[in-house]
């Protein structure tokens, strides 16, 4: 195929990959049913993909660098200190449940989807992935509690190479057998679990090396993000020629490793890194997709055993697993059943079984080239059915979180503890946060919810929740302070849900701060925090207006006092919207209007 033809297949992958993505968002359905959705369209339906004709021999090595940094990127965002709540429920579920899981999905694979045996040992050993990226976007969008939230998320992200390596350790033993039909199972599986150990440490020994040049200045800002993605391919690539697929262990341990040393360098590539890791994602699982033929899913078609199967592995598999792995832990019961329910597969279990679809094919070993169509419908089957029902499933076992968007105010002043006063009144999750003891005196005295902590100190994110809090407030005195607070969590709940008190001076300024660094400036009239705090000491108080049908805004607004200033609207669904310098929410029916108004003047009595 002629280069222009690359150059459009890339640019087709790539519109298709992030158009789903946006869709998905727009829409809030699962992102990986809409991208499987586009490249099968794309590919089988329409032909107007063809990747291994497009790529070749490249095909596979590409596919399996990204998802190499996939699992890296994933490793990276986890903090082993999340495990203090739940790390012998991780433990038991990648020991007890690897065991587990590989033999009730190897049985139900010869059993029921009539796969010959090596192929079911083998693609059992591939069904203990349960997809990271999958998995934590759907955790995220549910909002679900800290505990359970943190049992998935560290299965998925050890369970990914784990199950690659059980994959391996089956492939292998078919391999050996085939050349020497006396060889045992105990002649196999050494070897490949030392190699999976030598990786590790090869991934750990990267990691340490990483740090030590990043922390003492060896590699310049503007190199780190090539250095470390370089690093991460050049491990994959070295680890794999001790053993097949070693790799995802040490790109694993690797990510792991760096996000539990104290770098603090890295926390400025997450952007870039996670920005990767969406465009890996949505690439390959189109490439995947496109890659399908209509021979590899005859199998789907003309039997009732994989639609059987892939009951047996929802309803039996996966709750028989995590029952019998978290069975004498302290967990609780309805945090257990969550966990049985939950186990959608990804990008990582179609990228596998493609792979070693081909090397059974090699061997001679028929039906390897069903693990192609399966894969796919175990992951078209266990995103729908975990994607649409687990909302309903966490309210049902009570695991959800707080669903109305909370409110986090940084500082905690008279006006703050005013505010989250009202918040509370109208049912709005509300948190103050401040360094200082003596100035929580009052939210403390109120019965407030606070948390006595800096909040830009790494060790808040472990110690407090704060997955509840889509809107920040900065209000302390400190205006660089405030922009500070802002600058750090607009990239995690939106530049759009980041506040503060005080508008900018102006570009023309020297002493002005830089708007990208600054949150929105609350107030319509851009009220600085000595301005606030001083009206609040003269008695402004907050005042809330509900409108309706008969009683709208511009109603409300002749009720209130010339001077007084509006400063957010709480829809009926909990969603806040505040008034900015730069804009004016629309109040409708339903809202509840909260405004910043003058004490009301006493009239003179005469004597």
């Amino acid at each position: 195929m002629s280069l222009e033809s690359q150059a459009i297949t890339i640019a087709a992958v790539g519109a298709l990959g992030i158009g789903a993505q946006w869709a998905a968002w727009r829409t809030g359905w699962p992102a990986i049913v809409l991208m499987l959705a586009a490249g099968f369209i794309a590919g089988p339906i329409t032909g107007m993909i063809d990747p291994e004709a497009a790529f070749g021999e490249l095909l596979d090595p590409m596919i399996s660098i990204g998802v190499a940094l996939i699992l890296f990127e994933g490793g990276l965002s986890l903090d082993l200190r999340e495990l203090r709540h739940s790390g012998r429920a991780v433990w038991r579920l990648a020991t007890v449940g690897v065991l587990v899981g590989w033999t009730l999905g190897a049985l139900a694979g010869y059993y029921i989807a009539g796969l010959v045996l090596p192929v079911a040992v083998l693609f059992g050993g591939i069904l203990i992935v349960t997809g990271p990226t999958v998995v934590i976007p759907l955790l995220r969008q549910a909002n679900i509690q800290a505990r359970p939230n943190s049992i998935l998320k560290w299965e998925g992200i050890v369970n990914d190479p784990t199950g690659a390596l059980c994959a391996v350790i089956a492939y292998e033993y078919f391999r050996r057998v085939n050349e020497f039909p006396d060889a045992s199972v105990f002649d196999v599986a050494p070897p490949l679990i030392i190699a999976a150990v030598l990786a590790g440490l090869i991934g750990y020994a990267a990691a340490r090396i990483i740090s030590w040049l990043f922390t003492r200045g060896a590699v310049p800002e503007f190199l780190k993000v090539p250095v470390l993605f370089i690093t991460v391919i050049a491990v994959f690539v070295l680890t794999n020629q001790i053993e097949h697929e070693a790799g995802l262990v040490a790109v694993t341990v690797m990510g792991v490793t760096l996000a539990n040393r104290d770098i603090s360098s890295l926390r400025s590539i997450h952007p870039f890194k996670e920005n990767i890791a969406v465009l890996l994602v949505s690439g390959i699982f189109i490439l995947l997709a496109a890659s399908l033929k209509w021979e590899e899913l005859t199998y789907l078609q003309t039997s009732w055993r994989p639609w059987a199967f892939l009951l047996a592995l929802l309803f039996v598999v996966r709750p028989v697993t995590v029952l019998v792995s978290l069975w004498g832990t302290t967990i609780p019961w309805n945090e257990r059943l969550f966990v049985a329910w939950i186990a959608p597969r990804g990008i990582v279990l179609v990228a596998i079984s493609g792979l070693f679809a081909l090397r059974l094919g090699d061997l001679g070993i028929a039906g390897g080239q069903i693990l192609i169509g399966l894969s796919f419908a175990v992951v078209v089957a266990t995103v729908i059915a975990h994607g649409f029902s687990v909302n309903l499933v966490a309210r049902l076992l009570k695991v959800k979180g707080d669903s109305r968007p909370g409110l986090l105010l940084v500082g905690s002043t008279p006006w703050t503890v005013a505010l989250a006063k009202e918040m509370e009144a109208v049912g709005a999750p509300v948190m103050i946060v401040d360094q200082s003891w003596q100035r929580l005196a009052k939210a403390r005295l109120e019965g407030l919810p606070h948390y006595h902590g800096e909040i830009l100190n790494e060790a808040t994110e472990h110690n407090l929740d704060l997955t509840p809090f889509q809107v920040i407030v900065a209000a302390t005195e400190n205006e660089a302070y405030n922009a500070l607070v802002c600058a750090e969590f607009a990239h995690e709940v939106g530049q759009d849900m980041v506040y503060q008190l005080g508008e900018n001076e102006g570009e023309e300024s020297r002493t002005a701060l830089p708007e990208s660094i600054r949150g929105r400036a609350l107030f319509e009239d851009g009220f600085d925090a000595s301005e606030v705090h001083e009206r609040t000491r003269d008695g402004w108080v907050f005042k809330k207006t509900k409108l309706s049908d008969e009683f709208d805004f511009s109603d409300a607004q002749k009720k209130l006092s010339s001077e007084a200033s509006l400063l957010l609207i709480v829809r009926e669904s909990g969603t806040l919207r505040f008034f900015t310098h730069a804009v004016r929410p629309n109040p409708r029916s339903g809202d509840i209007v909260i405004s910043f108004v003058p004490p009301k003047k006493r009239e003179k009595v005469s004597v």
